[in-house]
């Protein structure tokens, strides 16, 4: 695989003060956007990322209070589409005009935003394996996180000091990544070198901004929206997602015209690092059409 010739890391300075980390990778007349999940700081795109960056540049950011990102002077303003607007002025920043959007998890809600607030910056969009909203409705295909998360956020708003020692030290565990990997994605896929960096950077990130992350984001629905998206759209799903199920990427591929979709057999939330050729192929494939690009160099 050749190497991207060019990379730029820098912050925005937001006009209320928040700072912001954003990226750019490789050369190329079209961009590519890529979009986090909630408590993520860019780990799922780790074999994505590089390989698009061969032939499109690759824009990556962290949303407030995440990875490289400062915490928000003001917790209560976080919402999904101020999320959506941050990455408007960080294309301003980077000097993109538009670009295919890719978003992961919360990613999808924040890349739906996008559209709806700043469709002439979208080319494209690839939701992948998430939801179009209300993540706490269907979490395992259950509301019991939903019912339990009103005594989380309390817990965590009364004694954040409390939590955040006790956060540290257990994330960041030989067990919790054993969890993650046989109980939340396929433990045979996923390899524990590239399921780390998610509990280090969840270990590291406030817990008061986690769960008024997690809560604007339990909020937040683009549904009424996606009967209006006018832009070529690819879904990638994960057949055994139990964060974000597949009847929920099979809704968006109803209600999004002309959409099309794709379901990675056996994979779960974590798609992209359990079957990245398969994500790549269809990714490129994609973009290929979009753009009328010739395709990228496959993988060995």
């Amino acid at each position: 695989m050749s190497q991207p010739q060019l990379f730029s890391a820098r912050y925005l300075t937001t006009p209320d003060g928040a700072e912001l980390w954003c990226q750019i990778e490789g050369e190329g007349e079209h961009a590519v956007v890529l979009a986090d999940g909630l408590g993520c700081d860019g780990f799922i795109w780790k074999y994505l990322e590089p390989h698009l960056a061969q032939r499109y540049r690759v824009v990556r950011f962290h949303y407030r209070g995440h990875g490289k990102s400062g915490l928000p002077r003001d917790p209560t303003r976080l919402s999904v589409p101020l999320f959506a607007d941050d990455l408007a002025q960080i294309l301003d920043e980077l000097d993109v005009s538009r670009a295919a959007v890719f978003g992961h998890s919360m990613g999808v809600q924040v890349i739906l935003e996008f559209h709806r607030r700043h469709p002439e910056r979208v080319a494209a969009l690839v939701p992948v394996c998430g939801s179009y909203g209300n993540v706490l409705d269907t979490w395992h295909d259950d509301t019991v996180l939903k019912r339990a998360f009103p005594i989380l956020r309390e817990v965590v708003e009364r004694f954040p000091n409390l939590v955040k020692s006790v956060w540290t030290k257990i994330l960041p565990t030989e067990m919790s990544i054993f969890i993650g990997r046989h109980f939340e994605s396929q433990a045979e896929f996923l390899r524990r070198e590239d399921f780390w960096p998610y509990f280090r950077h969840l270990g590291e990130m406030d817990p008061v901004a986690f769960v008024r992350t997690l809560e604007v984001a339990s909020k937040h629905s683009a549904w009424e929206h996606m009967p209006e998206i006018d832009v070529p759209t690819l879904i990638i799903a994960g057949e055994k997602d139990r964060f974000t199920p597949v009847w929920l990427s099979e809704r968006m591929h109803v209600h999004i015209p002309g959409s099309q979709l794709v379901i990675v057999p056996n994979a779960s939330h974590c798609a992209p690092l359990e079957m990245p050729a398969l994500v790549e192929l269809a990714s490129e494939q994609f973009l290929a059409r979009t753009f009328a690009a010739p395709a990228l160099t496959r993988r060995a």
